[in-house]
């Protein structure tokens, strides 16, 4: 295994923590304006995409962009299940287990399936 082929999964981690911030983040302080909220969202996401679109990049010399979009769904998942537990303090449901536990599946099939 190259650097090629971790590197990228390890930025998608990274782009996703500033992404799941900047998305969800504010519903801490629902008494911001709107407008602020939005301003300060867009500056972490760019943040965000500064990492992830090198990490596409660099992953699509050794991934398929399916490869590199289903590994990028699956670790949005997980940040956003870390986040929501610990920042938001909102559980995650049996159903939200489960669901993910689906898309998990899909991923597996993406990368190692039987078709």
């Amino acid at each position: 295994m190259t650097l090629n082929h971790v590197l990228p999964p390890v930025m998608l981690v990274l782009s996703n923590l500033f992404m799941t911030l900047a998305w969800y983040g504010h519903l801490k302080f629902t008494d911001r304006p709107l407008f602020l909220v939005i301003v300060a969202s867009w500056t972490i996401a760019f943040i965000e995409y500064v990492i992830a679109v090198p990490a596409n990049r660099i992953g699509h010399r050794v991934y398929s962009a399916a490869e590199l979009k289903t590994m990028q769904e699956v670790i949005t998942l997980s940040v956003f299940a870390l986040f929501s537990l610990v920042y938001l303090k909102e559980p995650i449901t049996l159903n939200h287990a489960v669901g993910f536990a689906f898309i998990v599946i899909g991923a597996g099939i993406v990368f190692r399936g039987p078709f």
